[in-house]
């Protein structure tokens, strides 16, 4: 049966990475939708039949400096409301948690890099198993508060919310498990590179550690969004 995923990506380098491949076994036709191509109020919330907003460098309270922020909120309240399947990664994730009604703050530190997610018991049920004792790529400075009638899902030393789901149609992800690390991370070394001088962060090591954990991560995050989707109502 033929389905249709609409991507709102932010910035170009941060896009489905190895979750295109696993949309497309599972029978989906995938379509970005670029911040310039056309105005959010343009999009039917209901029509896709799974909605995916990704990453991007702003905080969802900049709305003043950012507008098109409070269009895609709109856009996510009216989808969420009606239960239609919608994921969100890093900054999608903080939009979904704010149309939800929960707070998106500054952490007050960044993290940056890859490391373990500690699952909760709702975690350990569901498809996140997959990526349990794997070193995940992190990337933020904010983070949400889980929303109420929402399951937390993991959690970090440096950010106790990684993760929420609403039923079996909404997933909410602050960690990047969509990165093709495998592949190389130079489009995000030197897209943030401004962020990793600002937090002393050494690209090098970054780029050892994708190196390292990149096959491994891959294989994980595929089969933690393949589980998803077939439980997608």
């Amino acid at each position: 049966m033929h389905k249709t995923a609409l991507a709102i990506r932010h910035v170009h380098f941060e896009d489905l990475g190895i979750f295109g491949a696993v949309l497309s076994d599972a029978g989906y036709s995938v379509h970005y939708h670029d911040l310039d191509a056309a105005p959010f109020a343009t999009i039917d919330p209901l029509e896709p039949d799974l909605l995916i907003v990704l990453g991007g460098p702003v905080g969802v309270y900049e709305s003043d400096a950012y507008p098109y922020l409070a269009e895609e909120s709109s856009l996510l309240a009216a989808r969420l409301a009606a239960g239609r399947p919608t994921l969100g990664i890093c900054l999608g994730a903080q939009q979904i948690a704010k149309a939800l009604g929960a707070a998106v703050r500054p952490m007050g530190h960044k993290e940056i890099g890859f490391g373990p997610l500690t699952l909760t018991d709702a975690g350990r049920a569901g498809p996140l198993r997959h990526l349990e004792g794997v070193p995940v790529l992190h990337w933020h400075g904010d983070a949400f508060h889980i929303p109420a009638g929402a399951e937390g899902l993991a959690s970090t030393p440096l950010c106790a919310t990684q993760g929420f789901s609403v039923g079996r149609h909404t997933l909410a992800l602050q960690f990047h498990p969509e990165v093709d690390v495998a592949a190389g991370i130079e489009r995000w070394l030197t897209g943030h590179a401004a962020e990793l001088a600002g937090a002393g962060i050494d690209p090098r090591v970054l780029r050892g550690q994708a190196a390292r954990i990149g096959p491994e991560l891959r294989e994980a995050g595929q089969r933690m969004l393949a589980e998803w989707l077939q439980a997608v109502p």
